[in-house]
C-alpha cells in the first residue's frame, strides 16, 4: 500500500512540472513496458497511436539508447518524420526525456509544456522521481499482490482517463 501511495503522489508531483502531459514507461522488456502512464491530451494519444509514431520518435529512440535527460530541443536534428512538430501542434511545444537502466531494466520518461523549456532543476527533479518511481516498481514479486494490481489498475486510470 505504501508503494502505492507513494507512486500516486509521484504521479500528481510529475504532472505539476510537466503541465502538458507525459509518458513514463517503466521496466520495459524487449520493447514492452511492465507500467505504462500517460496524461498528454487524448487527441494526441490517437494521433500518436493511429500513425505509429512510436517507431520515428526521436524520445524513444534516443531513450533506449541513452541514460540521462535531454531537452527535445535538443532532438531537432533526430526528428525526421517531424514527430515532435506534431506533438506541438497538440499543446506540447516543449520537453525532456529521461531515461535510465538499472541491473539491466530500462525506464523511459517523456515530459511536456505548452508555455516553456524545462529548468535544469526540473529536468533532475523529473530525472530523480523517475528512478524513484524505478526502484519503487523493480520487482513484481515483492509488491503484493494487491499492490501490484493497483499500479496496474493505476496505469490503465493515467492512460486511458
Amino acid at each position: 500500500m505504501a508503494n502505492q501511495i507513494a507512486i500516486r503522489d509521484s504521479l500528481a508531483d510529475l504532472k505539476g512540472i510537466a503541465s502538458a502531459g507525459y509518458a513514463l514507461a517503466f521496466h520495459i522488456r524487449f520493447t514492452t513496458p511492465t507500467f505504462l502512464f500517460q496524461t498528454y491530451p487524448k487527441d494526441w494519444l490517437d494521433y500518436y497511436s493511429q500513425n505509429g509514431l512510436v517507431m520515428s520518435d526521436p524520445t524513444v529512440a534516443w531513450g533506449f539508447e541513452n541514460v540521462g535527460a535531454i531537452s527535445w530541443s535538443d532532438l531537432s536534428s533526430a526528428d525526421s518524420k517531424g514527430v515532435l512538430k506534431s506533438a506541438g501542434e497538440y499543446g506540447l511545444n516543449f520537453g525532456t526525456t529521461c531515461a535510465l537502466e538499472v541491473e539491466g531494466s530500462r525506464s523511459i520518461g517523456s515530459f511536456a509544456r505548452a508555455d516553456r523549456e524545462f529548468t535544469a532543476q526540473e529536468q533532475k527533479i523529473l530525472s530523480e522521481t523517475m528512478g524513484n518511481m524505478h526502484a519503487a516498481m523493480t520487482d513484481l514479486k515483492t509488491l503484493s499482490p494487491e499492490t501490484a494490481a493497483a499500479l496496474r489498475m493505476m496505469s490503465v486510470q493515467f492512460t486511458h482517463t
